[in-house]
């Protein structure tokens, strides 16, 4: 039995409701105004080509209309509207311009330091046809890859879409990676050109980028040098774009300044029309080996599904509404929700540099109150974050413009989503939580918030469009209530067409676990509505004495106790139960004191055991409790537990290269030989 919760409705208290009981539904008044209602359903149920079809001609402009909709013939590898042709770059600026919206708004830009700028459409079809020419005079061609090494500014999304005006394919690599990992990614796409900035901002202070370029192609000495199986790179030029006025090194006859280039160019530029299955980028994601896994996307089929979804998911308004996505162009959540479906909607956008809490923990408010936004997208572990902060920050702000917010990156726990509504959205907004991948290229996942009874931490449902289901060993669907793997049954338009250079490893990662159906690597459940609640990663999902147990549930569990801000949960070895459970802790600010005095560490870890194993069951009760200051987190913000597991099991700490901050390990380390509390 579910209940509605809904403004000024009588219901249940909510402690008295199960997490799977509590709902809520759209209000009418939002339900009146959606982009879509139930209907769309059954009509992609019954016509699931047809459907797709009618998206990809409704929200894409084609130069060459295709006829086929979807070759299927080579599986896994998938052709999506494979005879039309068209230009990503022309679908997202141009054509808003020829329609007579050059004047609206595509990108109000915040740096850190507090400079703004902002772009309309007219304005970002002139710089990026500039930029395409530019591309063109340094000798980039079609199917050329090209590097992209940024921070969050506008030159980041010129420069991806000069690339797909070109029909050159983009690499963008998160710019906190190191320059080895950006090393690796020049050599396995082959890049010809590297596009970076002197630094960016972050924190309050200049971060430097141009340097891990130089030291990723080697200094002088092999500039301009092609692969010859001696070390040497393919990249010819670095085009570099002044952002915080540090000096940096340069390479006679391979460094250029992106400014001076622009300069020397027209602003006019005619797109090159490429097909519908014409790579359009390759984003490297992590692997279980140490080679880079380049997932690539090609363009009809990836421009069709994430702008349908960014349409839909968000009930996108692009007349009147303000898109904020939080996330970073260096990730998927930045190419597909930032710069290609927002702007192949037609949407005006926020792009934010810096930290939520430079120059203050109010920043983010600060920019939705200044802007209007009136859709946010972003992380569970931002708004946990958020949370740790408290209520009374967000509550300086006026955030009344705020109508949808939207979760992406990890399942998000009930308490978070609560939160989410009550404190950001003031008990009005709708919550699409929403799973997708890399590899899966748009939201596979979610609740439609004019159609949806939303349920906190569950993504509920496949989009029209989608077949998706939750199975067993044995490929089978499980039932209702019952856990499995998440697998996705029917090909879908922006789905990855395979590993860059490796499609055998795509065949074996993605499609071997269960022949003919893709295996997503996350386990999940359905509750007793049929609705998909994820578990994380099948990494993540530890065996305890032969139960399988999620690491979500268990801190969801523990961040649902007051005491506790943020945790983090991994699976240790363990003689007797073969894994056991080992949880790190971020107490809120009014409990902190507590762990330090005598007697009282333990008492926090035996008060959190036994919450656990009242909202999960004895056997998910952590062995050991960690109290820390802080969690091992990427510039994005997500979570490595893999450095957790290392601590856990006494090995030694990998890579931290990644992390925002590398200190965190060793005081994490250091805080394990005196742990809170064990289990007896």
């Amino acid at each position: 039995m579910t209940h509605d919760v809904s403004n000024g409705g009588s219901s249940p208290a909510l402690e008295n409701l199960s997490v799977e009981e509590r709902r809520f539904p759209p209000s009418a008044e939002f339900a009146a105004q959606a982009n879509v209602g139930s209907e769309i359903y059954a009509w992609a149920s019954a016509d699931r080509l047809g459907f797709w079809a009618e998206q990809a001609r409704t929200l894409l402009s084609w130069q060459t209309p295709f006829t086929e909709v979807l070759d299927w013939s080579a599986a896994p590898v998938a052709r999506w509207f494979g005879d039309g042709r068209l230009n990503a770059c022309h679908n997202a600026v141009d054509r808003h311009v020829e329609a007579g919206r050059g004047d609206r708004v595509a990108l109000h830009f915040e740096g850190e330091p507090g400079d703004t700028r902002t772009l309309t459409y007219a304005e970002l079809q002139r710089e990026v046809s500039r930029a395409a020419n530019a591309l063109v005079r340094l000798g980039v061609t079609t199917g050329d890859r090209v590097a992209i090494y940024l921070p969050m500014i506008p030159e980041a999304v010129i420069a991806m879409l000069a690339c797909a005006r070109i029909g050159a394919v983009h690499s963008v690599v998160f710019g906190g990676f190191s320059a080895e990992a950006l090393r690796s990614r020049i050599d396995d796409a082959g890049a010809v050109l590297v596009i970076t900035a002197d630094g960016g901002f972050r924190r309050g202070t200049p971060s430097a980028l141009k340097p891990a370029v130089d030291e990723a192609l080697g200094g002088e000495q092999d500039a301009l040098g092609p692969i010859d199986g001696s070390g040497a790179h393919t990249v010819r030029h670095v085009l570099v774009v002044r952002r915080t006025g540090a000096d940096v090194a340069w390479t006679a006859g391979r460094d250029v300044w992106w400014h001076e280039a622009l300069e020397a160019e027209s602003d006019e530029h005619e797109p090159v029309w490429v097909e519908s299955e014409h790579p359009l980028f390759i984003l490297y994601t992590s692997g279980t080996t140490g080679k880079p896994k380049g997932i690539f996307h090609t363009t009809g089929g990836y421009l069709t599904q994430t702008a349908y979804t960014h349409l839909n998911v968000f009930d996108l308004k692009p007349e009147t509404d303000v898109y904020w996505c939080t996330a970073d162009v260096g990730w998927v959540t930045g190419h597909s929700y930032i710069v290609y479906a927002p702007l192949v909607n037609g949407a005006t956008q926020v792009i934010y540099e810096g930290t939520p809490d430079t120059p203050h923990k109010g920043r983010w408010w600060e920019i939705v109150a200044k802007y209007g936004v009136t859709i946010l997208y972003t992380a569970p572990t931002a708004i946990r974050t958020c949370m740790k902060w408290g209520e009374d920050i967000p509550g300086q702000f006026d955030l009344s413009s705020l109508r949808v917010l939207g979760s992406v990156g990890e399942p998000i726990n009930p308490e978070a989503w609560m939160w989410y509504r009550r404190v950001i959205g003031g008990e009005r907004t709708p919550v699409v939580d929403t799973w997708w991948q890399t590899e899966t290229g748009g939201i596979m996942i979610s609740p439609l918030p004019g159609v949806t009874a939303a349920k906190p931490g569950s993504a509920q449902t496949p989009l029209p469009g989608i077949a998706a289901d939750v199975v067993d060993e044995e490929a089978r669907p499980v039932p209702n209530g019952s856990g499995g793997y998440l697998v996705l049954t029917e090909p879908w338009p922006a789905m990855l067409r395979g590993i860059w250079g490796d499609q055998q490893r795509f065949v074996d990662t993605y499609w071997s676990r269960f022949p003919g159906i893709y295996f997503a690597g996350d386990g999940a459940k359905k509750d007793a509505d049929g609705d998909i609640w994820l578990l994380g990663r099948v990494d993540d999902v530890m065996n305890i004495s032969g139960h399988r147990l999620s690491t979500t549930e268990i801190e969801s569990a523990l961040v649902s106790h007051p005491m506790v801000a943020e945790a983090a949960v991994v699976g240790a070895s363990d003689e007797t139960t073969g894994q056991a459970v080992v949880a790190f802790v971020i107490l809120r600010a009014e409990y902190r004191e507590r762990v330090d005095e005598p007697g009282e560490g333990a008492d926090v870890a035996a008060t959190l055991r036994a919450h656990v194993a009242k909202e999960i069951g004895p056997i998910a009760k952590p062995r050991t409790i960690l109290v820390v200051q802080e969690l091992p987190k990427t510039r994005s913000g997500k979570i490595m537990r893999r450095l957790l597991r290392d601590v856990a099991e006494h090995r030694t700490v990998g890579d931290v290269t990644t992390l925002a901050d590398s200190t965190v390990m060793d005081l994490i380390s250091a805080g394990l030989n005196q742990p809170t509390g064990s289990a007896d």
